[in-house]
């Protein structure tokens, strides 16, 4: 018996067929599939066939993560994911967007911890160097900020009082 496919479209026009538990490591898909709105082709107008290939990959090789697997398993497999996110700046965030459009949540994570371990222990300049991001504020303004961190002001002019019911409305973010 043939294993059921699913044709994926990349947003540049290229189709890959899949096996179907391979697709759906991807909950959109995963839900398309299972409300009846995928016709034979999804397509997927935010992942380019560049990127779709890596995704595939990673799905196939994470399809059959068993939580029951051997710890020599899941080190091996940690150690596969922290080899596939060693890519260049462009791809990662390339990666990073199309898993959270595809919502496949490991991948999201791991790109994300990718990010975040590329600044942790960076000072702001630095940061800013290796994401490009101009700095705009002027010498005061960030004069003004920092003074206003080792304070505790916050940095969104709220009162105490505004401050915690914004904290007690939202508790569900600081847990």
């Amino acid at each position: 018996m043939d294993k059921k496919k699913i044709t994926l479209l990349s947003s540049d026009g290229e189709a890959f067929e899949v096996d179907a538990a391979v697709a759906m490591v991807s909950k959109t898909i995963e839900h398309m599939v299972e409300f009846d709105c995928a016709e034979d082709t999804i397509p997927l107008p935010n992942v380019t066939s560049r990127i779709l290939v890596k995704i595939i990959e990673y799905c196939q090789k994470h399809v059959l993560d068993d939580p029951a697997k051997s710890s020599d398993d899941k080190e091996e497999l940690k150690s596969w994911d922290d080899k596939f996110v060693k890519v260049d700046q462009d791809t990662l965030f390339e990666l990073m967007l199309a898993a959270n459009y595809m919502n496949i949540k490991e991948l999201l994570n791991l790109s994300c911890q990718s990010v975040a371990d590329m600044i942790v222990g960076k000072t702001p300049e630095e940061i800013r160097k290796m994401f490009n991001i101009k700095n705009d504020f002027t010498p005061e303004e960030e004069e003004k900020s920092v003074a206003d961190m080792i304070t505790g002001k916050t940095l969104n002019n709220f009162t105490p009082e505004e401050e915690e019911n914004v904290r007690r409305e939202n508790q569900w973010a600081f847990e």
